[in-house]
């Protein structure tokens, strides 16, 4: 067991350049909606339809979504609320495994993980943006590009301006992004009451069998509810700290879970199961019965400002992970700087910017090679989740006496379930992995180039500058 002097110091006692408590519970709330509702709501309740096979299994399987995330919300609320410290994960991972396994993670984030997430969101914004407002020159495809290098150059700069214009941009999108769905919802409403709609309903089977895809339906459902553990990223910056986060998660996961049930209700209501499952534009199919041919750049517009939600709050709490590993090595330490006038890390944020517009770059040279770089890391990012999850054990055999503002109910059960829920998404993501290549190799080494690469340079950093003993 290390010693005491060789553990982790709490972000608040490191110094005067550290986060201070000035974010709001709405403020966190608006952030983690923003990053878990992305583009994939306007499609994968389609997905979900074919693969439970039946009404009450598609519904059942997003409200499992909701409740699993909400156990993992749980176990986050009590690591965030008794190790407050911006690096979130890695500071979990760093205090239960040690200093080398939180520096491949944070190796992992900056490399690909959030950084390919940015460029991936850019280009899923300028993809639709460039349906509604064309840039391409000289008769190239260059709209996207442009679009994409230009939002990510636009939302770094605003939240390098102050962490107070990131949190305001984040409100203004996460509500226009809320807005888009309950014009889902709502156009799903209007064609009921006028008697438009083209609602199929199946009859409930007498045994209601749910099909053998059930398990595989809920990976895409929990990719979709995706992203709320990014919240321990604030936690050394939340007003009322560990109250204010537990609430967050709560409110956060409550907020989301609802959105998918009314907007799985509203393509059920409006194209009925057989519609849904049979469906490859479920939302513009839905849109399309009240708009017509408008329908396609509704959509679209819709699906651009749910990408700049997910871009702007990526960013806000991706920077962060690169802070911490600055505040840990010595070599990186221009990365822990934290400007106390604007209350952000502003050379991580720089750096972040500029490793995204170079995957920016990749990604236009190798086109669709580079979508898949991005998806075939998810085992890494499952692994290290797993881990997150495991070092609540780890922890409170490690740290018997520290205090803990929030406990998880029901320990061990909650952390059990959630524990295993990464197992098997690990499990599901390497299975996909295994049977795919990329230019000829397989795809699985994607992830090991990634963590094999973060282990030379760990070497290398260790060469330079030796851990103190």
């Amino acid at each position: 067991m290390p010693s005491t002097k060789d553990k982790p110091v709490a972000i608040s006692e490191t110094g005067h350049d550290t986060p201070r408590r000035i974010l709001r519970l709405h403020e966190a709330v608006t952030l983690i909606v923003g990053l878990v509702i992305g583009a994939g709501i306007f499609k994968t309740p389609a997905v979900v339809a074919h693969m439970t096979g039946n009404t009450i299994a598609m519904f059942g399987s997003w409200i499992l979504g909701g409740i699993i995330s909400l156990i993992g919300a749980l176990c986050y609320a009590e690591l965030a609320s008794t190790y407050p410290h911006a690096g979130g994960d890695y500071h979990f991972l760093q205090r239960a495994y040690g200093r080398p396994v939180s520096f491949l993670f944070g190796w992992a984030r900056l490399s690909v993980i959030t950084t390919g997430s940015i460029a991936l969101l850019g280009f899923v914004f300028g993809d639709y943006m460039n349906r509604i407002w064309p840039l391409d020159f000289f008769d190239t495809d260059s709209g996207p590009f442009i679009y994409a290098i230009s939002i990510i150059l636009i939302l770094s700069w605003l939240n390098l301006r102050n962490i107070r214009t990131g949190m305001v941009t984040q409100s203004l999108f996460t509500g226009l992004q809320i807005l888009c769905l309950f014009m889902i919802i709502g156009t799903a409403v209007y064609l009921h009451l006028s008697g438009t709609n083209t609602s199929l309903h199946s009859p409930v089977p007498a045994s209601l069998p749910v099909s053998s895809n059930f398990g595989l339906a809920m990976v895409f459902v929990l990719l979709t509810f995706g992203g709320w553990n990014e919240a321990a990223y604030i936690s050394a910056e939340l007003k009322n700290g560990h109250r204010d986060m537990v609430k967050a998660l709560v409110f956060s996961i409550a907020i989301i879970t609802s959105l998918y049930l009314l907007v799985t209700w509203a393509y059920w209501e409006a194209l009925g199961f057989p519609g849904m499952t049979s469906s490859r534009t479920i939302a513009a199919d839905l849109m399309y019965m009240t708009f017509g041919e408008a329908a396609k750049k509704i959509i679209s517009l819709m699906i651009a400002i749910s990408s700049l939600t997910s871009i702007n709050a990526t960013i806000i709490v991706g920077a962060r992970t690169s802070y911490a590993m600055g505040k840990d090595w010595p070599v990186l330490r221009r990365l822990g700087t934290w400007d106390m006038t604007r209350n952000t890390p502003v050379n991580a944020l720089r750096i972040q910017c500029i490793a995204s517009l170079f995957l920016v770059v990749l990604g236009t040279l190798i086109g669709g090679g580079f979508k898949s770089m991005v998806e075939f890391t998810a085992p890494v990012f499952w692994l290290f989740f797993l881990l997150a999850g495991l070092s609540l054990f780890v922890l409170r055999n490690r740290d018997p006496h520290i205090p803990r503002p929030f406990k998880v109910p029901f320990y061990p059960i909650l952390p059990l379930v959630f524990c295993l829920t990464c197992t098997y998404m690990l499990w599901s993501s390497l299975s996909y992995v295994y049977d795919q290549s990329l230019g000829g190799i397989n795809a699985a080494w994607i992830g090991v180039a990634v963590l094999l690469l973060g282990i030379i340079l760990l070497w290398i950093i260790n060469r330079i500058s030796p851990a103190e003993k």
